[in-house]
């Protein structure tokens, strides 16, 4: 199984990721430098979204879709779904 997920930072900003075991990936973003670049300054972050997929190339996809999106519909994206 793949994840799409958003993370929301301290400033409010938000970052799009792809994992496949999602409490690990939370916990790099939080306190190792195994998270991304974007995310080191910004801790904590917390996860506001996530989907689940069968394979890496719909997760790949769906995560390209949501970085296109500007930050309103993200944020749309992000109330209409549940954790």
């Amino acid at each position: 199984m793949y994840y799409v997920y958003i993370l929301e930072c301290v400033d409010k900003t938000l970052y799009t990721g792809i994992t496949t075991d999602l409490k690990r990936r939370i916990t790099e973003h939080n306190e190792s430098e195994l998270g991304a670049r974007y995310t080191s300054s910004r801790r904590p972050v917390k996860m506001v979204y996530s989907k689940k997929f069968k394979n890496r190339a719909e997760a790949s996809a769906e995560e390209f879709r949501i970085k296109k999106l500007n930050k309103s519909k993200k944020l749309e994206l992000i109330s209409t779904s549940k954790i």
